[in-house]
């Protein structure tokens, strides 16, 4: 009797730990050593089982003759394992916890990165804002304020051409000011923002643009908007310089708790396992997107264009 208790219990244990070494394989990643140490685990429970299954067919005579020792000893084997596996498995778990602490604190100082510098460019477009117009404005009221009338036809070329130059260097000014930090996103949201750079930087372009949004005057918070924003203008800029596209869609909707970005273009396209690093720009999207705890996926082949797809909790 005590001989099958011990091989039940041998069984048991070995059942077990086979079953704990089988659900970590995936969280190995599919490494080839623990595949093999979970095979390795499961023949041993199954050769517990067929010895249980011997010994039960077996007469009382021959019972006796079984060697009680040799049974304590795989009992003992299939403890040890079974408690190595867990703690294997308390190790996995740890890691895990490490991970995603690990994550979590990346994308802090992503979002601490991304905002620092939202603020810089913020900073700066009030300087020359609030500074630099100012003063360019006072000198246009000045300029405008001399009598003309009196001056060369020499001098009043001269002063045209600085006339002109003065009205360009006030909207310069306020150009940079607002690619540097647009008011209209801080005000008015994300998506009347995108239409204002659609606006801008769309005129004598021949590609047509489809901006497809449900958002309506919808806030969000000051990174995700400045994020997305953003990557949108880092987009279109591509498709416009290197693409050669005819068309760009732009989806961007609200979903349950998630916010959905959809862009795409049917320019040339590029073999993106073939770019260095994913390029500069990709992988500054990827940092920003991370940043605000969202998903990038960014799928490019030669000749089909791009579509990039990001999805963040809000």
């Amino acid at each position: 009797m005590l001989i099958f208790i011990a091989l039940s219990l041998s069984v048991a244990l070995q059942l077990v730990a086979s079953i704990i070494a089988v659900s970590l394989i995936k969280r190995t990643r599919y490494n080839i050593a623990w595949i093999v140490l979970s095979i390795g685990f499961s023949i041993m429970a199954f050769q517990r089982i067929y010895d249980l299954i011997y010994m039960l067919q077996l007469s009382d005579e021959h019972i006796d003759d079984v060697p009680v020792t040799s049974n304590w000893i795989s009992v003992f084997v299939s403890l040890l394992i079974f408690v190595g596996t867990l703690y294997i498995k308390k190790l996995f778990n740890y890691l895990a916890k490490v991970e995603q602490l690990a994550k979590q604190n990346e994308s802090m100082v992503f979002s601490a990165i991304v905002k620092t510098e939202e603020n810089e460019r913020q900073m700066f477009a009030k300087e020359l804002h609030d500074g630099l117009g100012p003063i360019l404005s006072s000198v246009k009221m000045a300029f405008s304020a001399l009598n003309k009338d009196i001056a060369t036809d020499s001098n009043k070329q001269i002063l045209l051409k600085t006339n002109f130059a003065i009205d360009e260097a006030i909207i310069t000014v306020k150009e940079i000011s607002n690619k540097l930090s647009p008011h209209i996103l801080s005000n008015f949201g994300l998506e009347r923002a995108i239409k204002s750079f659609l606006d801008t930087v769309m005129i004598k372009q021949n590609v047509e643009v489809k901006f497809d949004s449900s958002l309506a005057g919808t806030r969000y918070d000051f990174n995700i908007e400045a994020v997305l924003y953003r990557v949108v203008c880092e987009l279109i800029t591509n498709t416009l310089r290197h693409s050669a596209a005819q068309n760009i869609l732009i989806q961007l909707h609200q979903v349950g708790d998630k916010l959905l970005l959809h862009y795409s273009d049917d320019g040339v396209g590029f073999d993106i396992n073939n770019v260095p690093h994913k390029g500069m720009g990709l992988s500054n999207m990827e940092s920003r997107v991370k940043s605000i705890n969202g998903v990038i996926s960014i799928e490019s082949s030669p000749n089909n264009g791009i579509n990039v797809s990001i999805t963040v909790k809000i």
